[in-house]
């Protein structure tokens, strides 16, 4: 009996070893392929916090954001220095005072102003002996009693009295003694070896360096004051080449600084400059700002938003858009396949939140505009 059922089994156990042979193979998964390095998918990175648009054109009012810093107007400040040497006697102005015009600053006691009288009462002495002198040998040469040789020498002794008349006058008027004063018979002139500094201009004390019994020599290099009209200032900023274009004397800008968040100064462009700085490759660019209030001060960083232009169409992007590494711009742009690969791309400033495209995209294509930093760290996991 158990022979015959040897077979059977025997065959049972052959089929069991087929069956078992003819397993199914696992189908293939279904899950996306891990993205590259260059190219993370969009399953990578959190779609909520990802936005993308299409680059297009855009025309509103762009303005072109240069940095700068706050300065004097080129002809709204004056250093003032001492023509000559002394010692301070007096001094009538503080730092904050507003002067006018011709007000006394402070008062010199100089010794060159005495000096420099003598000389002119002793030229103007030998002025009019040669004067006199001349006159007399004129008429005794017209009355033959003189010959023409002692005329002539009369002659040059004049011209040389009123030449040495002259420079002592020259002299004192350039130590500020007033010409009316001058002008007097001598018995009437009263100058005095007290000097009078005075301000050119109209403004505010905004630099003293001098003290009463100080001794001053006459350097021109030596700032005694430094008056400055602050209600009219200057912004110099710098323009790159690529924006040179935008920029014309004549727009109308606004400058802001860090100190006043949300407040903007109304300014207009005074002047562009005609040099290329070598190293930077900007431009300097001058707009006067008014400043009634005082707020801005002389050497602040500021901003200086310049409106380049109305209804001007540019292709533009978000700022946020636009990443930085080793010095180059870049944007991810998304292509088929909800890949984000990263580009190149040249970009300059219209406007707080918006880049004008120079190089790298057209228009129609989507980039990421918001969370291109996520992106960014997921390309840099890998």
């Amino acid at each position: 009996m158990n022979r015959r059922l040897a077979p059977i089994q025997v065959l049972l156990i052959l089929a069991v070893a087929v069956a078992c042979d003819r397993h199914e193979e696992p189908s293939s998964s279904n899950a996306a392929a891990p993205p590259s390095r260059a190219a993370p998918s969009s399953s990578a990175v959190p779609q909520s916090r990802v936005e993308t648009a299409v680059v297009s054109t855009s025309a509103v009012n762009p303005t072109v954001a240069l940095a700068g810093k706050v300065a004097y107007g080129e002809d709204r400040y004056s250093k003032i220095s001492s023509p000559l040497q002394g010692r301070v006697v007096e001094v009538r102005v503080k730092l904050g005072d507003h002067v006018k015009a011709g007000d006394v600053l402070t008062v010199i006691d100089s010794p060159d102003i005495t000096a420099a009288y003598s000389d002119f009462i002793k030229e103007a002495s030998d002025l009019e002996f040669s004067t006199r002198a001349y006159d007399l040998a004129k008429d005794l040469y017209e009355t033959k009693a003189l010959p023409l040789k002692d005329l002539k020498q009369a002659e040059n002794d004049l011209i040389k009295a009123r030449a040495e008349f002259r420079r002592a006058k020259e002299r004192l008027l350039s130590l500020k003694v007033p010409a009316v004063e001058l002008d007097k018979p001598l018995a009437e002139q009263r100058v005095i070896s007290r000097f009078e500094m005075k301000s050119q201009l109209a403004g505010t004390v905004v630099e003293r360096t001098v003290t009463p019994g100080q001794s001053v020599g006459g350097d021109p290099t030596q700032v005694l004051f430094t008056v400055a009209d602050l209600e009219k200032l200057q912004v110099v900023a710098d323009v790159y080449e690529r924006d040179l274009a935008l920029v014309k004397v004549g727009q109308v800008a606004k400058v802001t600084v860090e100190a006043y968040p949300g407040t903007t100064f109304p300014a207009a462009i005074a002047a562009v400059g005609d040099v290329v700085d070598p190293i930077s490759r900007t431009i300097k660019v001058r707009a006067w700002v008014t400043n009634v209030e005082h707020k801005l001060k002389p050497e602040m960083f500021a901003r200086l938003h310049i409106q380049v232009g109305e209804g001007t169409s540019f292709l533009t992007i978000p700022k946020e858009a636009v990443l930085e590494a080793d010095g180059k711009q870049f944007v991810y742009v998304v292509e088929a396949g909800e890949r984000y690969v990263k580009r190149e791309v040249k970009v300059a400033t219209v406007s707080a939140d918006q880049v004008r495209v120079l190089e790298g995209l057209q228009s129609g294509e989507r980039i990421v505009t918001k969370g291109a930093v996520l992106i960014k760290g997921q390309e840099v996991k890998g």
